[in-house]
């Protein structure tokens, strides 16, 4: 079997259920609590009838409207291919429907590594050269480790759903092109920008012809961290410069239709991507920046917002350490992920690594030795850990293109809601204090108050 007994049963417990409550109805409900005694499951209990019209108010507000989602999902590092690829053909399909399929976790947005990232075997780029070569042109540039393994991937996700959005992001550029070298650092030679916009463009152009179009790409995988294998070191400058000068016209060229992101760092350099948006002749080729959440704090993207309303915020990766609590990364990834980022303008929220082996294999020398995939795959057996609730509480509901709307409350709980294409709300509500809490839900104009009992460090994700 693929997945433990207790694990199938637990995921067939999407009941549906009606509430007569004028002319809305709770229509899906999934409840995860942090010491697992119920993960994605319906209790009908929290439900209080009649209505108690004395408690606090959590109250939506439909014409109050923000940004629009475009997906929530993952990384599918080369690793987690690596993984998938190992399962026989009638599991993998079984697992893939369940992370994909519209009755699964219809995970909507995948993050992809352009060449590797440290969990991948080791280091590689599109064009490497023996020692002391160059190839400004790209004349040998080649596709061949991710036709291994990622590539046929992504082909049977995309069959799955069609619509599924791909961002991609280097971690280092072909060592030739860089300063020192090396994998590790060093910065990319100003000589060399032409040729790494070119890098760019063929990637892009390399998985158009296997029927892989990407949504958009980010410059580069955290900037400002040049000791990760892979990395590269690119200030703010350098980044604004490459893109003005190279990127955005190569792009242009070439007829490309891909989002150019910039940034994928921390919130504790926003500084970083309002220098680039700064300048008004990159500016004109950027989408919007991209965050992390190991520094600063997930507010701060309000700031990048706010001096460039006019462009886009993406939260693009938050991995789990391997022997972390599972209810504790719930209740965090919950509160600044998933609620959080939302809330700070972003469009889309990814964790980490989609899938790991039961030694965290594999990565690079130097790479993350302690990044626990959202699935484990251990010969043919497949485990469920924190990441794949976290992301579940939001893609199960929130399909893209829903729009975030207004959302308050008077008691301490956190809470994000959305407009559905459907015309439906979804509602994502946590209550990370240890006792349980009982409030309203009330649709400003439309939906009368109904009562219900959100249990202590719980999340909770519902349609009305």
């Amino acid at each position: 079997m693929l997945i433990v007994k207790k694990q199938l049963e637990l995921l067939a417990l999407v009941w549906v259920f009606i509430l007569p409550f004028s002319a809305q109805a709770v229509s899906e409900s999934y409840l995860s609590t942090a010491d697992k005694k119920q993960l994605l499951s319906t209790d009908t209990g929290l439900w209080q009838r009649p209505q108690n019209k004395t408690l606090p108010v959590l109250q939506l507000d439909a014409q109050t409207k923000f940004q629009p989602m475009d997906g929530f999902g993952y990384t599918l590092t080369g690793g987690s291919a690596m993984h998938l690829m190992g399962l026989t053909a009638e599991n993998r399909q079984q697992l893939l429907q369940q992370l994909f399929g519209a009755t699964g976790l219809a995970v909507s947005y995948l993050r992809l590594s352009i060449g590797a990232s440290d969990l991948d075997p080791a280091p590689f780029s599109y064009n490497d050269l023996p020692a002391g070569q160059q190839d400004p042109a790209l004349d040998k540039f080649s596709l061949k480790e991710d036709e291994k393994y990622l590539i046929p991937v992504l082909k049977q996700i995309l069959a799955i759903n069609p619509k599924i959005k791909l961002l991609g992001s280097p971690w280092s550029p072909p060592v030739w092109m860089k300063s020192n070298n090396s994998t590790v650092g060093g910065e990319l030679l100003p000589e060399h920008f032409g040729s790494y916009a070119l890098y760019f463009v063929k990637y892009l152009q390399a998985m158009q012809q296997h029927g892989i179009s990407l949504d958009a790409v980010t410059i580069q995988n955290e900037p400002l961290h040049p000791g990760n294998n892979p990395s590269l070191l690119m200030p703010a400058l350098a980044q604004a410069n490459f893109i003005k000068n190279h990127l955005g016209p190569a792009f242009a060229k070439a007829k490309l239709a891909t989002k150019i992101i910039i940034y994928d760092h921390n919130p504790d350099h926003v500084d970083y991507p309002i220098t680039v948006l700064n300048d008004q002749d990159a500016r004109v080729f950027i989408d919007g920046s991209a965050f992390h959440l190991y520094n600063g704090s997930i507010t701060e993207l309000d700031k990048v917002k706010k001096a460039h309303p006019d462009k886009n915020i993406y939260f693009t990766e938050q991995w789990v350490g391997e022997g972390s609590d599972f209810g504790d990364s719930l209740m965090w990834h919950m509160e600044h992920l998933m609620i959080g980022a939302p809330r700070h303008w972003a469009r889309n929220v990814l964790q980490w690594n989609l899938s790991s082996d039961a030694k965290l294999q594999p990565h690079t020398q130097g790479g993350c030795n302690k990044c626990l995939g959202a699935i484990t795959i251990d010969g043919q057996k497949v485990s469920l850990n924190v990441a794949y609730f976290v992301i579940a509480h939001a893609s199960k509901i929130v399909p893209p293109a829903s729009v975030r709307i207004g959302s308050e409350a008077t008691l301490g709980i956190g809470h994000v809601a959305y407009q559905r294409p459907d015309g439906r709300y979804a509602l994502i509500i946590q209550n990370a204090a240890t006792e349980t809490k009982a409030f309203n839900v009330q649709l400003k104009g439309v939906l009368q108050p109904y009562s219900l009992q959100l249990p202590g460090r719980s999340v909770l994700s519902l349609v009305l």
